[in-house]
Order: structure tokens, then C-alpha cells, then sequence
């Protein structure tokens, strides 16, 4: 058997927000899309969920068909079974991730981030698996007292903190 290790960046522009994970059921589009949905009214997301059984399609949903088509872009360029990738635009991770997490059938969340993703993956003859991802960049340092009023000021601006 062979195994190949390949990185695959994503494609996101920078006004967008994602969050990429593992699933495991034929059901999971629906229960993503519910998740999302009732967590914001009004919120503009794609979805797209690589099946890994039967005839092996890529499902996709979401409120907005160019966001929908850029999940399904995505999802297809990393090729692994059971992963599924929310495309966000307008709306923060934190805002619909408690909702993914208690879906039934999300078997783990490799990033929720704006930043830029690499996915490290495994391909055998059977197929692709992920090892992880790297979101964004290393750290270039320990913030500073004008590096800490800055995040809280950040904070305030965007309405998570007062």
C-alpha cells in the first residue's frame, strides 16, 4: 500500500470566516444547515459535506449559492471523506460553533478561523484522511501592555466585550 502525504491550502478570501471538521452520517448536511441557521437570523454561509460512502457525492446547503459553490470548491480540492467545511460570511466562528459541536453527528472540528488553512492529509488507494491543519501563521513574539489594549479594544469594537 502506498501512503502520500499532501498539504492542500484553502481558497478563502479574506472576508470570510470557516469552519472545517469531521462528520460521519448521510444526515449531516441537514443538521448543519439547522445548526447554522438558528443560531443568526439572516446569516449568509455555504456548507459542503464530502460523503464517504454509497455514491460518494459532495452534499452541499447554505443560504447563499456563491458562498455554497465556494464550501464546495474547498471541500473538493481536500478529498477526504466524512469532512465538512461552513463557509461564513458576515458572522464569527464563535457565533455558530456551540451549535456544530452539539451535533450528533460532528465527530471533531479541526479550525474555526479567518485565517489562512493548510490541510495536511493522507492518501492511500482507499482514499484521502486528515491529519490536521495549520491554521495561520508561527508566533512572531509576546504581546506587549499596548499589544494587550489593542486585542481589548478590538474586543469592544466588534461587540464581545464593553
Amino acid at each position: 500500500m502506498d501512503l502520500k502525504i499532501l498539504v492542500e491550502s484553502l481558497t478563502i478570501p479574506e472576508e470570510y470566516n470557516i469552519i472545517f471538521g469531521q462528520a460521519h452520517f448521510i444526515k449531516t448536511i441537514e443538521d448543519l444547515y439547522e445548526a447554522v441557521v438558528n443560531c443568526m437570523p439572516g446569516i449568509q454561509f455555504g456548507l459542503a459535506f464530502n460523503e464517504a460512502s454509497g455514491p460518494c457525492l459532495i452534499r452541499k446547503d447554505g443560504t447563499d449559492s456563491e458562498i455554497i459553490d465556494l464550501a464546495v470548491q474547498n471541500i473538493k480540492k481536500i478529498g477526504a471523506g466524512h469532512t465538512f467545511l461552513i463557509v461564513l460570511k458576515n458572522a464569527f466562528p464563535i457565533n455558530v460553533l456551540p451549535a456544530i459541536k452539539d451535533c450528533r453527528e460532528v465527530v471533531n472540528i479541526f479550525c474555526a478561523t479567518a485565517n489562512p488553512v493548510q490541510v495536511i492529509l493522507a492518501e492511500t488507494d482507499q482514499g484521502r484522511g486528515v491529519l490536521g491543519v495549520i491554521d495561520g501563521f508561527s508566533p512572531k513574539g509576546i504581546e506587549l501592555d499596548t499589544d494587550i489594549s489593542t486585542r481589548k479594544k478590538f474586543l469592544v469594537d466588534i461587540g464581545y466585550k464593553r
